[in-house]
């Protein structure tokens, strides 16, 4: 058999390829939703992709299941559990869905996958046991989002980002079940994670790409518990707080994501300020910090190409039932759709190229530690935009803290008639924050350069 693990650094998310080499056959497990590496490898390999399979409906990113199956015209296996919150997802002239009980098996050539009904991270997720032809039992388990390098998934999402009561305790408790379970097989048997270090859906993931069972049994703090109550305090304790788009991500999931075909493609157009405003667009200025700082056109929002979380901040700053226009030079266009895309940001109006930008004289100003030590004392304020737990663990006294994700709901908090600073831990993320600002009409507000990193090398006062 072959097996060929994909990882998107940028959504920490891995996806596998598993292929029989004597059938020419080959499926993809949670594949993301730009589908081209996964024929190249196929193509290369002269394998022919049969279709996909999902562990469960992803809250962090667009699945490109229902993409690949209907580009190779073949199959879609999903998790037949969940009820009114499991998938909706429909066969049509393109490609199969079929739903996926406990014990069902999907065959690819003389492998063997059996799927495994493992709630808790979601009531339908499900793990698949791998059976290369001919073996006398599985060599691993690709375990979803229910099992991590060092930790498991968190049962929360259905409540914290679809508003569901009472789903975290739920999940929770059938989380130990199915880690109860799991702790059942082999100590031997490798497992095959869905995410790595940087992902949202759990708190404590390693950042390694695989591990084994007998590791985590070892390493995992969730394979310690024998006591129900006891795991599900610890699991509800401590999760980081849901990121804004895992709602969207949800429903797209669950019924599918739009094919890409059907979507027009972005092309080249004049800016008009009046058009952006009464379709009440998001304009996302793709270009580097230091050019946007310099000129840039009024009200855009910078977030770098550049930068690794490029897709997860687009998905916590955009309104889905908007349209979104960027800002990106001609080369770098289909990297930016693809990111965009990554988090289902289909509504995509067109794209500025940068030298329009360069015409306007809107620029974003930044302050050196020292100098905004001194504007403190003269009365300015810190907003401090970066997570709970790093502003818990160190902060600049004073601080007002509001994570990035949640300083469009709570505007009303941050004063406009003060000098504020904007602060996380490198300058990054609250340099996307004062250009958010700045499109909120905030005229007195700069970047703290270097962040909290270049504060405490100055040795300036923090507290935490």
């Amino acid at each position: 058999m072959l097996l060929k693990y994909f990882y998107d650094d940028a959504l920490s998310q891995a996806s596998y390829l598993i292929g029989c080499p004597a059938s020419g056959e080959a499926l993809v497990i949670d594949p993301a939703r730009d589908i081209t590496p996964y024929l190249q490898f196929a193509h290369e390999r002269n394998l022919r992709i049969i279709g996909a399979a999902e562990t469960h409906i992803h809250a962090d990113f667009a699945s490109g299941g229902r993409e690949l199956a209907s580009e190779v015209r073949g199959t879609l296996f999903i998790s037949a559990y969940g009820g009114e919150h499991g998938y909706k997802l429909q066969g049509d002239d393109s490609m199969t869905v079929i739903g996926l009980y406990d014990g069902s098996q999907i065959s690819v050539g003389s492998v063997q996958l059996e799927a495994w009904h493992t709630p808790g991270h979601t009531p339908e997720h499900l793990c698949y046991l791998i059976t290369a032809g001919g073996a006398a039992g599985p060599f691993a388990l690709l375990s979803g989002d229910c099992v991590f390098a060092g930790d498991v998934g968190r049962p929360d999402l259905l409540q914290t980002a679809v508003g569901i009561a009472g789903a975290a305790a739920d999940g929770a408790r059938a989380q130990f079940a199915s880690v109860q379970r799991i702790k059942t097989l082999p100590d031997y048997l490798q497992v095959l994670p869905g995410h790595g270090a940087g992902s949202a859906c759990g708190k404590a993931l390693g950042d390694v790409p695989t591990t084994s069972i007998g590791y985590e049994k070892l390493a995992n703090p969730a394979f310690q518990f024998e006591d129900e109550t006891a795991f599900s305090a610890w699991l509800l304790e401590g999760q980081p707080p849901a990121p804004r788009y895992f709602a969207q991500m949800k429903h797209i999931n669950q019924h599918g994501a739009a094919l890409l075909n059907s979507l027009p493609y972005p092309r080249p157009i004049v800016y008009d300020s009046e058009v952006m405003h009464a379709a009440r667009a998001l304009l996302i200025d793709t270009r580097s910090a230091e050019a946007f700082a310099a000129a840039h056109i009024p009200g855009a929002v910078n977030i770098p190409v550049s930068e690794r979380k490029f897709s997860t901040w687009a998905g916590q700053l955009v309104h889905y039932d908007q349209p979104t226009y960027i800002v990106v030079d001609d080369t770098q266009v289909r990297e930016v759709v693809n990111k965009l895309y990554a988090v289902g940001i289909d509504q995509l109006g067109g794209y500025v190229r940068p030298q329009t930008a360069t015409r306007y004289r809107a620029i974003t100003r930044s302050i050196a530690p020292q100098a905004a030590d001194a504007q403190l004392g003269a009365g300015a304020l810190i907003l401090d935009v970066r997570d709970q737990s790093e502003y818990n663990e160190v902060h600049i006294p004073g601080a007002l803290w509001i994570p990035l994700g949640e300083i469009e709901q709570r505007l009303a908090e941050i004063p406009r008639e003060r000098e504020v600073i904007v602060q996380c831990a490198s300058g990054r993320r609250s340099n996307i924050a004062t250009s958010l600002l700045q499109k909120h009409g905030y005229l007195h507000v700069m970047n703290l350069a270097g962040g909290i990193d270049a504060w405490r090398a100055a040795d300036l006062p923090v507290e935490g």
